[in-house]
């Protein structure tokens, strides 16, 4: 692989390159018209899942303290909230009643898209022997990813600019529609807390007959989504963090299958897809989030987060079935590295 404008090194494994000097979708991009026809193939009896929690859940910021809850208001009208707000004290001959909000949208709060910007890692792209902030196909913090305080000068901006490139904006004009396969592991270990690794995954496909090819989108059902709905916005932080099926970041066969899979996106209806805190690992330096450095930083996998998966889940494994067509685009708000979805499944 030739070295681009950005990097000279890319991570061992990486597709940093492989859909185009300046690509911003990642595997993404293995979602062609073939494959969006193979999902549309998959409707067979008409039958939409709405795949999102309301988004006030969990309820609280127990789970992360850094994530709030949706605040709606009404916005100002003549100084007065503009909601049930009758027209005739501007007018007296008009009859219309008009309400009017905003809202104060923690963007990962709930189901949720991990954009490719989310998450990047200290990585010695130039090849001079330093470590840079850098993200998926070498964009880079400070010039790319741009935040109000650049933490290798300690300076300050006066504007949060954002992402300027690898922003959930490119997910949204992709539009993200497609094939997508589920797997069932709560199904198979219930809601015990488990790490799954490689052989625990290849299990569940050979004992459920699923089957993934490249371009689809794969979701797994864990439960949690459906315990955190149970407990109606007041989350036992204690008994989540402790429950429910987990992918094994830390086993770099499961890592090698996600990379040989050719998936397109990797969504679960936990937390964070991956178990976190993760395993310790054995190297000096390593990451804190290995699934999402493997995905994020390395493949261009985007990653969705406590997706409600349990209905349509119940619903293919009484049919045997396992494939569906998934509609999920995420607000198209150039500059943000996440962002709320309502996706939808169809069968």
């Amino acid at each position: 692989m030739t070295e681009s404008k950005r990097w000279k090194r890319r991570p061992p494994g990486s597709t940093w390159g492989d859909f185009g000097e300046d690509d911003q979708l990642g595997r993404l991009n293995l979602i062609t018209p073939a494959k969006v026809l193979q999902g549309i193939a998959e409707v067979k009896e008409g039958l939409s899942f709405c795949l999102s929690l309301p988004l006030d859940y969990p309820g609280g910021n127990k789970l992360n303290p850094r994530r709030h809850p949706p605040e709606l208001r009404p916005t100002v009208r003549g100084g007065k909230p503009n909601f049930n707000y009758p027209v005739s004290r501007e007018d007296a001959k008009f009859t219309d009643v008009i309400c009017d909000d905003v809202v104060l949208l923690t963007l990962q709060y709930s189901t949720q898209w991990d954009t490719l910007a989310h998450v990047g890692q200290m990585f010695d792209a130039d090849g001079d022997g330093t470590p840079e902030m850098v993200f998926y196909n070498g964009y880079r913090a400070g010039e790319h990813i741009v935040g109000p305080l650049d933490w290798a000068t300690g300076q300050e901006a006066a504007t949060h600019a954002g992402a300027r490139a690898l922003g959930v904006e490119n997910m949204a004009a992709k539009a993200i529609q497609g094939r997508a396969v589920m797997i069932d592991l709560e199904a198979h270990y219930g809601r015990a807390r488990k790490l799954v690794g490689y052989e625990d995954l290849m299990h569940v496909l050979e004992q459920d007959r699923v089957e993934i090819e490249q371009g689809d989108m794969v979701c797994l059902r864990t439960g949690f989504a459906q315990m955190v709905l149970d407990m109606k916005r007041d989350p036992d932080e204690a008994l989540l963090h402790g429950a429910c099926a987990a992918l094994d970041g830390r086993d770099e066969r499961l890592l090698n299958w996600i990379t040989r899979s050719g998936l397109a996106a990797l969504i679960a209806d936990n937390y964070a897809v991956e178990a976190f805190p993760s395993r310790p690992c054995a190297e000096d330096r390593c990451a804190a989030l290995p699934l999402h450095a493997h995905c994020l930083f390395k493949l261009g996998v985007n990653l969705g987060e406590l997706w409600h998966l349990s209905e349509l889940a119940d619903h293919l494994r009484a049919a045997g079935r396992s494939r569906f067509l998934l509609t999920a685009p995420p607000l198209r708000l150039p500059g943000a590295v996440g962002s709320p979805a309502t996706p939808v499944g169809t069968v």
